[in-house]
C-alpha cells in the first residue's frame, strides 16, 4: 500500500500564533484572511489537531486504498464532522461541511467562502486533493468517496483499529485515570425485517426489548411477543466517579443471537495485549456475564477486581439468603446518594416569593385532585428502607477459582415484605455500602446508550452493507469519545452529562473572529482588534497588504465558473 498523504501539511496544521502573524502583518505579510463565528465544531478540530490527534488516526487507520488520491485524514475529519452533527448518511456532507465549522478549522486550503454565480447563494470553494475532477469542488472531498472508502473498509480491521490503535491514543494522552473503573455492557440494535442486512439476526422480544426463548411457546402466548431484527453492540467503557466522562475503550458488532458473555472476556483480554495490565482496575458488569472461570482469569492473570450480581438460582445465592432469614448477618442501613438541591439566593425579590407560593399551592391542590381520582385503587406497598451486609470470602461459587466477598441488598416495603438481591465482589469489600454505591455507577451506561440511539442516531442504518454498519457505530463512539475528552480537557467536564443537543447549544457561537493566516500560523483577533490593527500600520506596510487583498479579491470573484450542475 502506498504512503498516505502526511498530514502536516499547510493545509492541516495551522497552529495558532497570535504574536508571529500580527508581526508579519505590520509588515505587509499574511496569506489569506477571512472572518468566522467561533463554533464548537471549529474548536473541537482544533483541539484534536493540535494534540496529534488526527494524525495518530491517519498513521494506523486500515486503509483499503492501494492507491491515496485523498488524504485520510481528510476522509476522517469528514466522517467525524457528520457524527459530530448526528447525521449518518453521506449524502448529507455537501450541507453539514456548509454549515459546520471544519473548514475553519483546516484553513484556506482547504476552502472558502463564495458567491455561487449562478444561484447567487453564498456557498464553498474547495482546492481538493487530486486533479481528477473536471467540476469546480464546492467540497474538500466528494460525499461518494466517504461512502465507498467505508464501504470498502473491513468491519472486522475497523473495529479492531478502534479497539488497538485509538484506545492506544487515548492511552497516550493520559484519558485513563488511576482509578480504572470499567464497565462492560451488551445492547441490541434494531433494524428493519429485511434479511438482506448482513449478519443480523431476527430474535423474539417482549415489550421491554429482552429477547424470548421461542422454543415451548403456545400460539397465545407467542402473540405477545414481538419478532425483531437486530444487532449486538457489546462495550467496554471508561467512566470516572464523578460521572462527567464516558470513554468507550473497546466496541464489538455482532449478530443479535451471539452470547456477549465470552465475546466481552475476549475483548478484555485484547485490551491487556493491547494496553497493559493496570488499566482496568475494577470492572463492573450485570448478570449476564456470570462466568466463574472468567471472573477468576480477570483476578488471577490479569489484575482486574470485578462486581457482578448473582443469579437468585445460584447455590451461593441461596446460601446467603438462608443466612439472612436466620438473622446470621449484621445488616446496616443504605441510604441512596441524591444530588443537594440548588440553594436559594439570600435574597429573593418579592414578585418571584409570591410567583412561587402560587406554584406551591397549585401543585398542592393538583396532588390533591389526582389523590381523589386514585383513591379506589390501592397503590403498590412502598419501599420503606435499604440494607445492605456483607459475607467475606465465601467459596460457593465453585466454578470461580478465587474467593468472593458477597454484598447482600435488603429491600423492606410497606407490607412487610423484604427482598435479597447480591453482589459478587472478587476484592475484599470493607464497607458494602460503597461497594453497592459503586455499583450503582453501573446502571448510568444504560442512558448512555438511550442518548446515543436518540440523540446521535446509532442505530439508524441507512445500508444493509455490515461493513456500513461497523463504520457507523465506530465513528458514532469515536466522536462521542473524542468530544467528552475535549470537553474534559477544556474545563468543561459538567456538559459530559448533558445530551448532544444540549451540549452543543453550550457551545454555540459566542463571538465573530477574524483570522489572519500566514505561513502554517493563524492570530484569531476580534473585529475592533483587526481595525484598530490596520489603522496602525505605516505607510509602505499598507500598501502591500492593498496590493495583496486587490489579488485575493480578483481571484475569488473567478471562483466557481464551471460548478456542478445541481
Amino acid at each position: 500500500m502506498e504512503e498516505a498523504a502526511q498530514p502536516s501539511s499547510s493545509m492541516m496544521l495551522f497552529e495558532r500564533n497570535n504574536g508571529l502573524v500580527t508581526g508579519a502583518f505590520r509588515q505587509g505579510e499574511f496569506d489569506y484572511l477571512e472572518a468566522v463565528g467561533e463554533i464548537s465544531e471549529t474548536d473541537f478540530f482544533r483541539s484534536i489537531t493540535s494534540w496529534k490527534v488526527l494524525e495518530k488516526l491517519e498513521a494506523t487507520y486500515p486503509s483499503p486504498c492501494q492507491k491515496v488520491d485523498v488524504p485520510v485524514w481528510a476522509y476522517i475529519a469528514g466522517d467525524i464532522s457528520l457524527r459530530f452533527h448526528g447525521v449518518n448518511q453521506f449524502h448529507a456532507f455537501p450541507y453539514v461541511v456548509r454549515s459546520g465549522g471544519m473548514i475553519n478549522a483546516f484553513g484556506p486550503a482547504m476552502g472558502h467562502k463564495v458567491t455561487h454565480p449562478q444561484t447567487g447563494d453564498v456557498t464553498l470553494s474547495c482546492r481538493g486533493f487530486n486533479k481528477k475532477n473536471e467540476y469546480d469542488r464546492q467540497t474538500p472531498v466528494d460525499q461518494d468517496y466517504l461512502r465507498k472508502m467505508a464501504k470498502r473498509t473491513d468491519a472486522e480491521r475497523l473495529m479492531t483499529w478502534f479497539n488497538r490503535d485509538i484506545v492506544g491514543i487515548f492511552k497516550q494522552h493520559h484519558a485513563f485515570d488511576t482509578e480504572g473503573l470499567f464497565v462492560g455492557d451488551a445492547s441490541y440494535l434494531f433494524v428493519p425485517d429485511n434479511p438482506r442486512y448482513e449478519g443480523s439476526s431476527r430474535l423474539l422480544f417482549d415489550e421491554h426489548n429482552h429477547p424470548v426463548d421461542s422454543q415451548g411457546l403456545s400460539p397465545q402466548e407467542r402473540r405477545r411477543y414481538v419478532w425483531r431484527r437486530c444487532y449486538k453492540l457489546i462495550s467496554l467503557i471508561h467512566i470516572k466517579r464523578s460521572g462527567d466522562f464516558f470513554l468507550y475503550a473497546a466496541v464489538k458488532v455482532v449478530a443479535g443471537r451471539e452470547h456477549e458473555c465470552p465475546i466481552l472476556y475476549q475483548m478484555i483480554e485484547q485490551f491487556v495485549e493491547f494496553h497493559g495490565k493496570g488499566v482496568i482496575r475494577k470492572l463492573l458488569i450485570d448478570r449476564g456475564f456470570l462466568d466463574g472461570p472468567n471472573i477468576g482469569r480477570c483476578k488471577q492473570e490479569w489484575g482486574i477486581d470485578v462486581l457482578i450480581p448473582a443469579k437468585r438460582t445460584m447455590d451461593i445465592y441461596q446460601d446467603m439468603l438462608g443466612l439472612a432469614k436466620a438473622g446470621e448477618l449484621d445488616f446496616k442501613p443504605y441510604v441512596t446518594q441524591s444530588p443537594s438541591a440548588k440553594p436559594f439566593p439570600l435574597h429573593r425579590p418579592e414578585s418571584i416569593r409570591k410567583r412561587e407560593q402560587s406554584r406551591q399551592r397549585t401543585l398542592a391542590q393538583r396532588r390533591g385532585q389526582a389523590a381523589a381520582d386514585t383513591k379506589a385503587v390501592a397503590p403498590s406497598p412502598a419501599l420503606i428502607r435499604s440494607e445492605v451486609a456483607t459475607v467475606a470470602a465465601v467459596e460457593t461459587f465453585t466454578s470461580c477459582p478465587v474467593p468472593l466477598d458477597v454484598i447482600v441488598n435488603k429491600e423492606v416495603y410497606g407490607d412487610g415484605r423484604e427482598d435479597y438481591w447480591m453482589l459478587l465482589s472478587t476484592a475484599p469489600v470493607s464497607d458494602p455500602v460503597l461497594g453497592r454505591q459503586d455499583y450503582s455507577l453501573r446502571t448510568a451506561i444504560e442512558e448512555r446508550h438511550r442518548q446515543l440511539k436518540c440523540y446521535s442516531d446509532l442505530e439508524g442504518f441507512s445500508s444493509c452493507s455490515f461493513n456500513l454498519i461497523a463504520n457507523q457505530v465506530v465513528f458514532v463512539l469515536l466522536t462521542y469519545s473524542l468530544l467528552q475528552w475535549y470537553l474534559l480537557r477544556s474545563g468543561r467536564g459538567e456538559l459530559n452529562r448533558r445530551t448532544r443537543p444540549r451540549t452543543l447549544d453550550m457551545l454555540r457561537p459566542v463571538i465573530t473572529t477574524i483570522i489572519i493566516y500566514h505561513k502554517g500560523y493563524a492570530a484569531f483577533l476580534s473585529p475592533l482588534k483587526h481595525q484598530e490593527l490596520v489603522l496602525t500600520l505605516n505607510e509602505e506596510a499598507r500598501k502591500k497588504i492593498l496590493a495583496k487583498t486587490r489579488v485575493l479579491r480578483r481571484s475569488l470573484a473567478h471562483q466557481l465558473y464551471n460548478p456542478r450542475p445541481p
